[in-house]
């Protein structure tokens, strides 16, 4: 369903109401638009629809073994993803988002999402979510709804920063390039999920900008110990 122009290439279109609404259109139909985040450029879709999130690991080269994360602009929308955040992540959530903090939601049995991990028999289905530390980026994800997203790039070359180099990995096979200008570049978020068993009932499982030190403290605060 590729949107292209009349030399034949995709859009590339600035941030505005209009393009906004085409981004809305192209995720509701099933296509793949390029958005800046809060760190690079990244490749995004509907995460309820599976054929759209097969043309990501396709067009990445990606491995099905590495799952895509969510894109949110608030928590409010896991309700509406069938997903939740278990305690202690909830009060992490409420602490380091929107910013470089990346924990695993579990999935309820109502969950229609397309990029669940962990889905073996008997066992919930867990997603990484982010909340991008972008007003630009949440402006988007307003006008979208929640995003699958990859780092715009083919699996191992250099994230793009900006959407030029966005464009040369991946040429006319997306539907609409957002242009939000350079973008600060690759920082590794920190990614936790809850485990009742581990320290404070959670395990770090990549320890990124926001240091373990910092993740354990906010745990504490105000006497707040494991609770909601």
């Amino acid at each position: 369903m590729n949107q292209v122009n009349g030399d034949g290439m995709s859009a590339t279109r600035k941030v505005t109401d209009e393009s906004l609404a085409q981004a809305a259109r192209i995720i509701h139909d099933g296509g793949l638009i390029v958005i800046p985040t809060d760190t690079v450029y990244g490749v995004a879709c509907d995460p309820r629809n599976a054929a759209a999130i097969a043309r990501i690991y396709e067009l990445k080269r990606r491995p099905r073994y590495k799952a895509l994360q969510v894109l949110l602009d608030s928590t409010d929308q896991l309700d509406e993803l069938g997903l939740e955040l278990p305690s202690p992540l909830n009060r992490l959530s409420a602490a380091f988002l929107p910013g470089a903090f990346s924990p695993i939601a579990v999935a309820r049995p109502d969950c229609t999402l397309e990029t669940l991990a962990d889905t073996a028999e008997g066992r919930p289905g867990t997603q990484g979510i982010r909340i991008p530390n972008s007003a630009l980026c949440l402006e988007i994800l307003r006008a979208t709804g929640p995003l699958a997203a990859s780092s715009a790039n083919r699996s191992g070359d250099e994230s793009a920063q900006t959407v030029d180099e966005a464009v040369e990995a991946f040429g006319n096979q997306i539907d609409l390039y957002l242009d939000g200008g350079p973008t600060q570049g690759h920082i590794s978020s920190t990614v936790v999920k809850a485990d009742p068993y581990a320290r404070d009932g959670i395990e770090i499982l990549r320890e990124g900008v926001i240091p373990q030190s910092m993740i354990r403290k906010a745990l504490h605060l105000n006497g707040g110990g494991l609770g909601a």
